[in-house]
């Protein structure tokens, strides 16, 4: 016994002994910059790590023979074979910029490793508008219905999530999110962004992440913006029906350490619509990154938009079929509002040393609201007809901090890294009302108008552990809200206030069974709140509903240009209560079940030539209701998007792309349908030293569609009794515009 024991020490003594470290530094070929988030990677350990601030890299494990491969989205991949000159030395490793391609990402053991692979979709295609990245997430559809000034309406896993109810998003950190908001809670107005300022997009399905919180059930999203650009841009569009954009990027600062950028766009159009919707939006962002390419990054940035347009709302299908208004008429073409937020936020990265790091980030946002839509005409007042105008004035402020460390355990197969945060958003929302007016002018009854004060504090921790192949993510987060509503209807004070406390378990594996295959089993608990009136109605019961989510599937790399990526889903929430901002009422409504099946594609087929599709299903229903009464309204089944896009054939590049809304219930018993659509967009660019002239077009084949459709009951001024049907805004026709721009 004494010799075994002997003989078992020698061998984990010698086993960790031949366990040697690679560090160094990675630094771009181009311009001789140090390289932050450059993935390192041990092919034969499945042990992988990031570049910090500075570049540097330290990852452990490794042995002679071992191959290192270094990757970053736009950058050709770089191997390194470990011999003995590299043990426990220190290694500089330069990599050359090249076109994004699929062929650069490399699936590790991550959490939310498809996001990274659909980072190729955009670099490949990218957005035209800032709404419009949310299409690159797999199965997310977006619609417009308001003039273009509104939020678009959001669809994802068989939610008809309004204006982003159950999906979090956040850009920099900073939520983009409204709680409690005058139209609907999780308003997200994604206009302030400039399309051109985004890096790169995060994303991550169903509630499964400790550090996401509110609104995180259906999924979440995380927007990157730009820390620099290399060069300056000026841009113009023009096209069909008046529409006119400019932008410019301009390096402003260009230092050693430090460097800084403003952009600007300037937006105008009449829109497709036969009353013009005098849409106007400009934004400005400014943003100043520090870098000591030591051990700390510092960015501070700043944004201003605003945003004023008309609209001709939703029309009833009656009335184009009999001839009372045209496909792109309006029965009330006083609809349309305005619109401002202006945010300061920085985010701050403290390396204590190659194992352990600080992230900080703080936001202050000043935001207001006014909106007037009419959505049933002459039901309630059939001499006024029936315009609401819902406001706000608001003001958020924010901050959170999360200290990360990862270490390896005694016998060096195994790594440990674990993630504690805290956090705090507060609101403060003045005069949110909801008015019954007429012409956008005369006020004719508030129905609704009060102070809102809501604070939600929070904690995480999230830990990582790494045994051979497989990867177990155990996480916890604790949510602590207070509500506060005070009611200026009121003839006395009236002030009511709630608290809530919420704890959110998550449990995720992944088994990375080679290289190129990961499985994964991810499981969690997610909520959305609910808005402060729906709070203080309900006295504080049932106010946090919480969403129960299971995924099961893989992501499969069968050669370097392949990704294959399939899911089993399913998603269960809770009793809410929903208050209906255009109606100032408190809607209960019961639990629901929703089943689903992801499938997508990517195949880089040449260098120059790339396809991605994806197909998502999702089976969605009510749990209290009985049989056959049981759709939720507007919740898809089916989609589908995807493109082909090429680039550098003699100047040339671009693509096609397309997007599938299956029809779908537009009522609890299907008997009204909202049609679903098929839509192809082209874009076409020809590059020329700086230059850059390009041709978009939206609907190449003008295909005739509804973008929104809801199940209304309306009354026409010429009627005696309300019709309930579809109610829809149609989607863009073949619509042309043409680009120039220039890099300087």
């Amino acid at each position: 016994m004494k010799n075994y024991i002997t003989l078992f020490i020698f061998l984990a003594f010698f086993e960790i002994a031949n366990a040697h470290e690679l560090n160094g530094k990675v630094i771009s070929e181009d311009d001789e910059k140090l390289m932050q988030g450059v993935v390192v990677y041990n092919k034969n350990t499945g042990t992988f790590t990031y570049t910090d601030v500075s570049g540097y890299f330290e990852i452990d494990d490794t042995s002679v023979g071992d191959v290192i491969y270094f990757y970053q989205l736009g950058y050709e991949n770089y191997e390194l074979t470990i011999d003995e000159s590299h043990l426990d030395s220190t290694v500089d490793i330069t990599m050359k910029i090249s076109s994004a391609s699929l062929d650069q990402v490399l699936i590790v053991s991550k959490l939310n490793v498809l996001s990274s692979i659909v980072d190729v979709d955009l670099k490949t295609s990218p957005v035209k508008s800032s709404q419009e990245i949310l299409r690159k997430i797999p199965g997310l559809i977006i619609g417009q219905h308001a003039g273009g000034g509104k939020a678009e309406q959001i669809f994802l896993r068989g939610f008809d999530i309004d204006h982003g109810t159950d999906i979090s998003i956040d850009v920099d950190g900073m939520p983009v999110n409204m709680v409690s908001h005058a139209h609907g809670q999780g308003y997200a107005d994604m206009h302030f962004i400039i399309p051109e300022t985004i890096e790169n997009l995060d994303f991550g399905k169903s509630s499964y992440y400790a550090d996401k919180g509110n609104f995180n059930t259906a999924g979440y999203v995380d927007i990157s913006t730009k820390k620099t650009i290399d060069k300056n841009v000026l841009s113009v569009e023009a096209g069909q029906f008046n529409t006119l954009r400019a932008l410019s990027m301009i390096k402003i600062w260009d230092g050693e350490n430090s460097n800084a950028y403003i952009a600007s766009e300037m937006n105008l159009t009449d829109g497709v619509f036969e009353s013009p919707q005098n849409f106007n939006r400009l934004n400005i962002m400014g943003r100043y990154n520090y870098n000591n390419y030591n051990d700390q990054e510092f960015n501070l940035s700043l944004s201003h938009f605003q945003s004023k347009w008309d609209a001709s709302g939703q029309i009833p299908q009656r009335a184009v079929d009999q001839g009372l208004i045209g496909r792109f008429g309006a029965i009330d073409d006083t609809e349309g509002g305005n619109t401002s937020r202006t945010n300061i936020w920085m985010n701050h990265i403290k390396h204590f040393d190659e194992h352990s790091s600080l992230k900080s980030s703080a936001y202050l946002s000043k935001y207001d609201f006014e909106l007037f839509s009419n959505f049933t005409f002459f039901l309630e007042d059939p001499v006024n007809a029936d315009q609401i105008r819902q406001f706000e004035d608001r003001t958020i402020i924010g901050a959170k901090s999360e200290y990360e460390e990862s270490f390896h355990l005694e016998d060096h197969d195994q790594q440990l890294k674990y993630k504690v945060g805290v956090g705090f958003r507060y609101d403060d929302v003045n005069d949110v009302q909801l008015s019954r007016t007429r012409n956008r002018k005369e006020l004719l009854e508030r129905l609704a108008f009060g102070n809102v004060d809501e604070l939600n504090a929070f904690t995480f921790a999230n830990l990582t552990y790494k045994v051979n192949k497989w990867t177990i993510n155990p996480g916890v987060r604790l949510d602590y809200f207070t509500f506060d509503y005070q009611d200026l209807l009121s003839t006395t004070y009236d002030s009511k206030s709630e608290n809530k406390v919420l704890l959110s378990p998550k449990l995720n594996f992944i088994y990375a069974a080679s290289p190129k295959t990961q499985f994964f089993l991810k499981t969690g608990l997610g909520y959305h709140s609910n808005d402060t009136r729906v709070v203080v109605a309900n006295g504080g019961e049932e106010i946090l509903p919480t969403a129960f989510s299971t995924d099961l599937g893989t992501i499969f790399k069968p050669t370097d240009r392949i990704v294959i990526n399939a899911a089993l889903w399913s998603l269960f929430l809770q009793q809410e209560f929903v208050y209906v901002g255009d109606a100032a009422i408190v809607e209960p409504s019961g639990k629901t079940t929703r089943l689903g099946i992801d499938l997508g594609l990517r195949y880089q087929i040449t260098d120059w030539l790339y396809f991605n599709t994806d197909f998502n299903y999702a089976h969605a229903r009510s749990i209290d209701e009985p049989k056959g009464e049981d759709h939720i309204p507007l919740a898809p089944d089916f989609t589908s998007a995807g493109g082909i896009n090429f680039k550098d054939i003699g100047g040339f590049s671009g693509g096609l792309s397309y997007r599938f809304v299956n029809d779908r219930p537009a009522n609890e018993d299907n008997s009204i349908v909202a049609e679903g659509y098929f839509i192809t967009d082209l874009n076409l660019n020809y590059n020329h030293k700086n230059w850059t002239f390009g041709l978009i077009v939206e609907n190449l084949f003008d295909s005739e569609w509804n973008e929104t459709q809801f199940a209304t009951e309306s009354r026409l001024f010429n009627e005696a009794n309300p019709v309930e049907e579809i109610h829809f805004t149609p989607g863009t026709p073949f619509f042309l515009r043409g680009k120039v721009s220039v890099r300087f």
